[in-house]
C-alpha cells in the first residue's frame, strides 16, 4: 500500500507540493531542489504536478522581475508518488532581456521529465490576441466532476471528484461515461481551484501550468468517441509546451478550449487555448500524447469502476 494517502485538503496539498525545498548545488553550475509527490489512485506521478515544480525550481534561480513566458518539456519515465522528486537546474544563460533554464527532474537517479524554460523582462510591443468563443454556457450551470462522479466509490472516480485541486465543467457533456453528440476533435472545459491561492503570480502560474495537463488529450478521445471507460484504453502525456500570454488569476474560472489537429501512430496531438472568465487569452498548451486503444466495445464506466 501507498504511503502517500489522499488529500484532505487538495489546494493545500497544491501549494504544499510546489513549496519545493532548496536542496543547494554549486551556484555556478547547477541549482538543486526538492519536492513531494502527490497521491494518486494509480501510483504514478501526476505529469501536471512535476510540470508545475519544474516551474517554479526554473523560476527560483532567475532575477524576480523575468517572468516565464514559454516551457517546453519531456515526460520521460513514469514517477512514483511514494518518493521525493529532486530537480536540477542548470543556468544555461541571463541575456539582457532573456534568461533560459533546463531543468530535469529525478527519482532513484534516473530522470522522470526534462524541461526547458525562457524568461524574460516586462518589454512593451506589439500587442493582440485571440478572441474567446462567444456562446459558451456558464460555468455556473453545468455539473461539476463531483456531481457527476461523487457516488461513485472507486477511487479513480473519487479522485476526479473529490481529490483534485481544481473544479472542472465541461461545457459539452464530460466523457467519463460515454461521449454524446458527434464525433468531434474539440470541446471546452472551465476550470478553476477549489479555493484562494495566495497572491503570488509564481504560484498563480504554476498551478495554471498544472491544470493545463488534466483534460486537453480528450479533444482526440472525443474525435473517436472513446470515453474514460473504453477497456484496456492506455494513455499517458509524452510532451508538454505552453506560452503564457498574460498574468492569471487560477482561482477565477478561466475556459480551456482544446482541440486535436491530428491522430496517427498511437499517438495524438492536442492545443489549447485558455482564457480569463473577461476574454484575455492567458496561455497557450500544445500536448503530445500516447493513445492506444485495444478492440472491442466500450463499456460502462460503472463496470470499470467495479459497479
Amino acid at each position: 500500500m501507498s504511503k502517500v494517502q489522499p488529500p484532505e485538503d487538495p489546494l493545500a496539498d497544491l501549494i504544499f507540493a510546489l513549496d519545493i525545498k532548496d536542496a543547494g548545488g554549486a551556484r555556478t553550475k547547477e541549482d538543486i531542489f526538492i519536492g513531494p509527490s502527490q497521491w494518486m489512485p494509480h501510483g504514478r506521478v501526476f505529469g501536471g504536478q512535476v510540470l508545475a515544480q519544474c516551474h517554479v525550481a526554473a523560476t527560483r534561480t532567475v532575477d524576480p522581475e523575468r517572468v516565464l513566458h514559454s516551457l517546453h518539456g519531456y515526460f520521460l519515465r513514469p514517477g512514483d508518488i511514494d518518493l521525493p522528486i529532486t530537480f536540477s537546474v542548470d543556468r544555461l544563460r541571463d541575456g539582457r532581456s532573456f534568461s533560459t533554464r533546463r531543468v530535469q527532474a529525478y527519482q532513484k537517479g534516473e530522470p522522470i521529465f526534462s524541461m526547458i524554460a525562457s524568461f524574460q523582462s516586462e518589454n512593451p510591443g506589439l500587442t493582440h490576441h485571440e478572441q474567446m468563443p462567444e456562446g459558451m454556457t456558464q460555468p455556473e450551470d453545468l455539473p461539476s466532476a463531483a456531481e457527476v462522479l461523487g457516488a461513485i466509490p472507486h477511487p479513480v472516480a473519487q479522485y476526479w471528484a473529490k481529490a483534485r485541486p481544481f473544479d472542472l465543467r465541461h461545457v459539452q457533456s464530460p466523457i467519463y461515461f460515454e461521449v454524446k453528440g458527434e464525433a468531434v476533435a474539440h470541446q471546452a472545459v472551465w476550470l478553476k481551484a477549489i479555493g484562494t491561492l495566495p497572491a503570488s503570480q509564481t504560484l498563480h502560474q504554476a498551478a495554471l501550468a498544472y491544470a493545463s495537463d488534466f483534460t486537453l488529450l480528450e479533444s482526440i478521445y472525443r474525435r473517436h468517441k472513446i470515453s474514460w471507460a473504453k477497456p484496456g484504453l492506455k494513455t499517458a502525456s509524452l510532451d508538454h509546451a505552453m506560452w503564457f500570454h498574460a498574468p492569471a488569476k487560477v482561482d477565477d474560472w478561466m475556459l480551456y478550449v482544446q482541440e486535436s489537429p491530428a491522430a496517427q501512430n498511437s499517438r495524438g496531438l492536442a492545443i489549447g487555448k485558455i482564457f480569463s472568465r473577461d476574454g484575455v487569452l492567458l496561455a497557450t498548451v500544445a500536448q503530445e500524447g500516447m493513445v492506444r486503444v485495444p478492440d472491442g466495445p466500450i463499456s460502462s464506466l460503472l463496470s470499470v469502476f467495479g459497479r
